[in-house]
């Protein structure tokens, strides 16, 4: 009986402890309430949760959280509180605070909002790289080791690659181009921007174009599929989600252990002062060389880094390209006459094309301003500041969107129409509300990467190509970590010549 009744006694104290943690946290978030409820925002969906039930509900429809951002934007104006349990996020939608916070260096990235990156199920994924390192003293030595290997001069050397495997490309989409075959081209556009990053960066001949069941394409995948539910809340606990979860892990491990090898080679030979591809990696580790500060760890985050991002952003942008175009014959046609005049029935297209096709970077950019595949970043003030007549409280977390600024009329004319004139030469500059790559010391390295990338798969494409999308076709938008066709982009190619031929 005595052990019975200490037993009782245990238990009513462990639940007396645990009313009283719950009410001390319940008196915390109120207090967090008082701090910032002055911010305008949407009505809590709960006083303990906040506003998370409605995103859980979004989530599990494969609806678009910034969708929901962007209906508040209109509503509560500039400045929108966002809760979750006890923590406060800011979505800054104000032109004036996208330039006070991102173009200044003292406002880093929030550590802890971008701790699920650097670390994955327990597995370390980008680390402390470029994409998630908060201090910016170390991600200026990063930086400036890795800038020269990004610059536009360097690139133009390796612009032959990047016809090379552009041109891969094209035969095997020639190879379909009946007119009748239907071709996912979202998942073609992911295995070419896949192989073109291993071969242009790191001399990697991966070859996924043609086999995309070998282990590195895989292991990218499930890492991609990682990003998109390392966001579920408890997913992790989920015993279901076990077998996924640890696939994820080992494929973080191969990435790592292949970069690790990669890395290890080329320094060696570099040492050894034997012939080495002219690529990224090569000017990399010279540069680190040179600044004698080579730290193994970040340059695997940094390849990591550069494997993923790198390819999923621009093989999403293409795709969204493709899907957009598929319903603007009109614009296809100008598109189709513009490479047509600057690069004939050419193989190769020189630096110089580049600059000529005009028409085909608006494109490009405006595909940008309605699709941006990395929508928003995120920043951290330590110190109190006033955006909009607002009074943002210190030490709070603030995001930045660019597709909620890029469709909002306050910022673009008839906002929901495709229209790359609006990107001409003679508009006016969208100043601080146009920001696909992000803005200031923190912007993106690979963007000049990216957009000479995307302009000549686009152009060979074009150049080669009329095509029709196989419907349905939503146009709707699906949030996998990043911005993707939540359809895909499934279409019908033909030769251009052969319909010429016809005509």
């Amino acid at each position: 009986m005595e052990a019975l009744e200490l037993i009782w006694v245990l238990l009513r104290l462990l639940l007396a402890g645990a009313l009283l943690a719950l009410g001390l946290y319940c008196c915390y978030i109120k207090w967090v309430h008082l701090r910032y409820d002055h911010i305008p925002s949407a009505p809590r969906a709960s006083f303990l949760f906040g506003h998370l039930p409605i995103f859980w509900n979004i989530l599990k429809n494969k609806e678009v959280t910034q969708d929901l951002f962007l209906q508040w934007a209109e509503e509560y104006g500039p400045v929108v509180r966002i809760n979750t349990f006890h923590r406060v996020s800011l979505l800054i939608l104000s032109p004036e605070g996208v330039k006070e916070f991102l173009m200044l260096p003292q406002y880093p990235k929030d550590r802890s909002l971008y701790k699920n990156l650097s670390n994955m199920f327990g597995v370390r994924f980008l680390g402390n790289g470029l994409v998630t390192d908060h201090k910016h003293d170390h991600w200026h030595k990063q930086r400036k080791i890795m800038d020269p290997a990004f610059s536009r001069t360097y690139l133009i050397g390796l612009l032959g690659t990047f016809n090379d495997q552009a041109e891969e490309f094209m035969k095997e989409l020639e190879k379909k181009a009946d007119g009748e075959t239907k071709v996912d081209m979202m998942c073609l556009l992911r295995r070419v921007t896949l192989d073109i990053i291993a071969k242009v960066a790191f001399g990697l001949e991966l070859n996924t174009l043609y086999d995309e069941e070998t282990p590195f394409p895989h292991a990218v995948n499930m890492v991609m599929k990682g990003i998109s539910n390392v966001r579920i809340p408890l997913f992790k606990y989920m015993p279901r989600n076990r077998q996924v979860i640890s696939e994820i892990r080992e494929s973080l491990r191969l990435l790592r252990h292949t970069g690790k090898q990669c890395i290890e080679q080329r320094r060696k030979a570099i040492q050894n002062e034997e012939e080495v591809p002219l690529d990224i990696l090569t000017q990399i580790l010279k540069n680190a060389a040179q600044e004698g500060d080579y730290d193994e760890e970040n340059m695997l985050d940094n390849f990591v880094a550069f494997f993923v991002a790198g390819h999923e952003t621009t093989a999403n942008q293409l795709s969204f390209t493709v899907m957009e175009l598929g319903r603007q014959p009109d614009i296809v046609a100008k598109l189709q006459a513009e490479v047509d005049e600057v690069i004939g029935v050419k193989r190769d297209i020189a630096y110089e094309d580049l600059g000529k096709l005009k028409y085909l970077s608006q494109v490009l950019k405006e595909v940008l301003r309605l699709y941006p595949p990395a929508p928003h970043t995120i920043r951290w003030t330590k110190s109190e500041n006033i955006i909009e007549g607002v009074k943002i409280p210190a030490n709070t977390t603030l995001i930045f969107s660019t597709y909620i600024m890029g469709r909002m009329e306050k910022y673009f004319k008839d906002a929901l129409t495709f229209n790359p004139d609006r990107f001409g030469k003679n508009q006016p500059k969208p100043y601080f509300s146009y920001f696909p790559f992000s803005l200031g010391p923190r912007s993106c390295i690979g963007q000049v990467f990216a957009q000479m990338e995307a302009k000549v798969v686009l152009a060979k494409f074009l150049q080669r190509f009329d095509f029709q999308l196989v419907p349905p076709q939503s146009f709707k938008v699906l949030d996998t970590g990043t911005l993707t066709p939540s359809d895909g982009v499934v279409c019908r190619l033909k030769l251009r010549q052969q319909l010429h031929c016809k005509d």
